[in-house]
């Protein structure tokens, strides 16, 4: 499985940390940036990583010191279904009710072990479908086509 990531300043340590975690199960991960720890522009990442998701058809993972930030960027882009998540019930709920295809984290707010449980209970999961498609068709057409 590819999936895309990226984050900026503040989350540089926490992403490389999740990159580990991706690669370590086997995953072809795509790092868009940053690559340093030196102040950037978070959305310049959460929109280059949202066009990758869109075009490319893979899920991505954003990171910043809140998250909030990342995911308000992502959101703007057609196609584009971001989950803030502070939570394996949070990541967990993102994709069986949302089809969330991008996950967002605030590597200010949670810890290590808090990101690894989060992003595996992201990964593992599925959309349901259903009901939940439906609701997903009342705003599939809005935002920034890509």
């Amino acid at each position: 499985m590819k999936i895309v990531i990226g984050s900026d300043h503040a989350a540089f340590e926490m992403k490389e940390f999740v990159k580990g975690l991706l690669s370590s199960k086997g995953m072809d991960v795509e790092d868009i940036g940053t690559h340093t720890s030196d102040s950037c522009d978070y959305p310049d990442f959460a929109s280059t990583l949202a066009k990758v998701v869109v075009h490319e058809k893979i899920p991505g993972i954003l990171l910043c010191g809140s998250g909030i930030g990342v995911s308000i960027v992502a959101n703007r882009y057609r196609g584009i279904r971001a989950a803030l998540c502070r939570s394996p019930k949070d990541a967990e709920m993102s994709r069986k009710h949302n089809d969330a295809n991008v996950l967002c984290l605030g590597a200010r707010v949670n810890t290590e072990n808090e990101i690894l449980e989060i992003v595996n209970s992201w990964l593992v999961q599925s959309f349901e479908g259903g009901r939940h498609a439906e609701r997903l068709s009342l705003f599939e057409n809005l935002g920034e086509k890509v």
